[in-house]
């Protein structure tokens, strides 16, 4: 096992030397990939260090070299696919950095998928010429640009305040995507340099969230042009907002709708609007105050007087709040006049019915008493005739 690890050591230095030679004097500082858009411009940030002996000369006129695939300059000639000394190149490419400043930023003018390779960078300064054997770039070329990206800064909740971005990708700043949403119209791009001095565009919203901002959809689109801005390659992302909130809207529907009597069975059912979902409680208020009867957001009853369909509420609660829905007659018009109506109606069939009877009654008084005074007056008269007599 040991003989083994120091054997994979060996190999594994070997290598590494063999990729990075000490003779090596030059080093390059660029990202070690970069994407690039088919049709569009694309810049590769890049520094040069020498290695410390070697006589570089910043006042000596100096050349900056591309090459594709291959870092054997010497060898492989045709991989030299860009080079300042010269006119006539292969690639659209020119160094925007200054050269005599260490600054070999590169501007490609167009790419297109061919160009996906490794590249290497080498200088020419009089006598000093040294090529970045330690150091490559990777560059992958791509006919559709990858989707923008949505971030959101802050708690999905009423009332809180948060910022949205949109980001894209921008391989060449001198040609950025243009970003829209729908957050807002025509929105302030921004171009941001990244750490690597590679470049992002961005769009920013900065609100205070309500229950209405959430299940919202946001679309971003990015527009990219191409072909010295003839023609545009479009990528869009969309997100879908979450925003917690207490319940709202709670309220009671009643079955059945139509005519109720007192004695009839009611169903409850209470509904509310809430993210996230609700627990529902009812209550019916006593002397003693408030008491629970069930949980759930169905409950019946038997109808007895509107007072005790007043005292029957429920409760809808989540974790950010909690919100009441009484019934009465001003929540529930309809219902509360039909069980009125209903209760005045059997009030007044009592009323009449108690009239009735009581007509009866008296008229069956009324009307007996005569035919009793006529007995007692035939007899008064009968006893008179016999005195008489």
């Amino acid at each position: 096992m040991v003989t083994a690890i120091m054997l994979l050591s060996v190999f594994l230095v070997s290598g590494a030397l063999a990729d990075c030679p000490r003779t090596s004097g030059l080093f390059m500082t660029a990202p070690k990939q970069m994407e690039a858009l088919s049709g569009s411009c694309l810049q590769i940030p890049c520094n040069f260090t020498v290695k410390q002996g070697k006589k570089f000369n910043s006042t000596r006129t100096t050349f900056g070299v591309w090459m594709k695939s291959s870092k054997d300059f010497a060898k492989y000639q045709n991989s030299v696919i860009f080079n300042s000394s010269r006119m006539d190149n292969i690639y659209p490419m020119s160094f925007t950095g200054d050269l005599s400043q260490n600054n070999c930023t590169t501007l490609f003018s167009s790419v297109n998928t061919s160009y996906t390779d490794n590249y290497f960078f080498r200088i020419e300064n009089g006598p000093f010429r040294a090529t970045t054997y330690c150091d490559s770039l990777q560059i992958k070329v791509k006919d559709s640009p990858p989707k923008p990206s949505i971030e959101i800064s802050g708690d999905l909740k009423e009332k809180q305040s948060v910022t949205i971005t949109c980001s894209a990708f921008t391989p060449c700043p001198h040609s950025p995507p243009k970003l829209t949403w729908t957050l807002q119209q025509d929105p302030h791009n921004k171009i941001e340099e990244n750490p690597d001095r590679t470049f992002t565009t961005k769009i920013q919203k900065t609100f205070t969230l309500s229950d209405e901002h959430d299940g919202f959809i946001i679309t971003c689109s990015a527009r990219y042009p191409v072909n010295e801005g003839k023609d545009v390659k479009t990528a869009e992302e969309r997100t879908t907002l979450s925003v917690s909130y207490a319940p709202k809207n709670t309220s009671v529907s009643i079955s059945p709708s139509g005519l109720v009597s007192a004695g009839s069975l009611v169903n409850l059912t209470c509904s509310s609007r809430a993210n996230p979902p609700v627990s529902f409680t009812w209550f019916k208020t006593s002397k003693d105050g408030p008491v629970s009867v069930a949980e759930g957001d169905f409950y019946s009853f038997k109808v007895t007087s509107v007072t005790d369909i007043e005292d029957y509420y429920c409760v809808a609660t989540n974790d950010l709040g909690n919100q009441t829905s009484r019934i009465n007659n001003a929540d529930n018009p309809e219902f509360g006049a039909v069980v009125y109506v209903t209760l005045k109606i059997l009030g007044i069939v009592a009323l009449y019915s108690t009239i009735i009877i009581f007509e009866w009654w008296f008229r069956s008084r009324c009307c007996n008493k005569p035919v009793k005074d006529a007995v007692e007056a035939d007899y008064v008269n009968r006893v008179i005739e016999i005195q008489a007599s």
